[in-house]
């Protein structure tokens, strides 16, 4: 369990329709902590060897893909990146076949094939994500030049860190959508970061949603690590795109608590600015919540116990499903390959 987050007081806008609906933020609150409890459960079993597909968690990131996916149905689709977990699980992605697949079990939601970077849920959405940098941004704009010309009540989103502003296919995609004026939402989670990189060393000081404003796209910008501020911001978005007034582009400031892969506190590489980390663990997006809801006497910290026990039992029993699993079969090689 991730340690060093300070409590702090936070005061919502009182604009915000959420900000008193008990009900409302407990399961906001419910699917933070759970995506949280999540990643921090894979961290430590990583370290039992039977996991070895590359992870690439998201821990410190949990509010962006909870606010948003707040405001899509299991018909919208989603598509995603390396850092994908967090993405899946707030998009209904089955978490035992999410944990299955980590174990390249034959129950994974790839059949054991993907690992946690090419994770799959049709069911709810999610299409899928990729470990190349840009290599989902072309699928979900022509996911959502499809809809347009079928007219299907469809918004596609597509989330990618700040390095993925380095690729030309992300400006080649933002032009084709906005010139079609096509339903997709591009989610720009911007952690400073690109490996050990910061963002000063790889861009020039101009604002990455200002280049998204000169491609024709509506710009909306926020706090990464508020949930309800997401929330709102995401909903009005969502509404554009689905309402045929083109594509959307948000960017919410974030940090990744992490290594930038594995399970490790890296803080002692030196490549982040001293006490940097520990100020973004300060502003911890379940903090946050946690604090105002208990303040507001909007949940008691007996129905958080609860919570916190109902997570932690669900998690056990996706790994205990995972381990249970079988590996998949030889026999099963060569299904959904389609070229040579």
């Amino acid at each position: 369990m991730i340690k060093n987050v300070v409590s702090m007081t936070t005061q919502y806008p009182c604009n915000n329709s959420l900000v008193s609906d008990g009900s409302a933020l407990t399961d906001i609150f419910r699917r933070l902590l759970r995506i949280r409890r999540i990643e921090e459960a894979i961290a430590v079993r990583y370290l039992e060897w039977n996991m070895r597909c590359p992870m690439h968690l998201s821990i410190g990131q949990e509010a962006i893909p909870v606010g948003i996916s707040m405001h899509l149905t299991d018909k919208d689709h989603v598509f995603s990146s390396h850092r994908s977990h967090g993405h899946y699980l707030a998009k209904g992605g089955d978490l035992k076949g999410m944990v299955a697949e980590l174990y390249g079990k034959e129950t994974g939601c790839c059949g054991g094939r993907g690992g946690s970077m090419h994770l799959v849920d049709l069911k709810v959405g999610f299409i899928g994500s990729t470990p190349i940098v840009g290599g989902t941004v072309p699928l979900a704009v022509g996911n959502a030049w499809s809809a347009s010309l079928k007219n299907i009540d469809r918004v596609s989103v597509i989330y990618f860190g700040d390095g993925c502003f380095e690729e030309g296919v992300l400006h080649e995609s933002m032009n084709f959508a906005s010139l079609y004026k096509l339903p997709v939402i591009f989610v720009c989670e911007n952690n400073g970061y690109s490996v050990y990189t910061q963002l000063k060393e790889r861009q020039p000081n101009r604002k990455i949603s200002g280049i998204a404003k000169s491609h024709g796209l509506s710009v909306h910008k926020g706090d990464g690590n508020d949930v309800l501020g997401i929330a709102s911001i995401a909903d009005k978005a969502i509404n554009s795109a689905r309402n045929g007034e083109g594509p959307q582009f948000l960017e919410f400031q974030t940090y990744r608590w992490l290594e930038h892969c594995g399970q490790n506190d890296d803080d002692d590489l030196e490549y982040r600015p001293r006490r940097e980390l520990l100020t973004w663990k300060n502003k911890c997006p379940i903090e946050r919540l946690k604090t105002h809801i208990v303040e507001q006497c909007l949940v008691t910290e007996q129905q958080i116990d609860l919570i916190e026990h109902d997570i932690k039992t669900e998690i056990s029993n996706a790994f205990e499903f995972a381990s249970n699993s079988p590996e998949p079969s030889p026999a099963q090689m060569r299904n959904h390959i389609y070229a040579s």
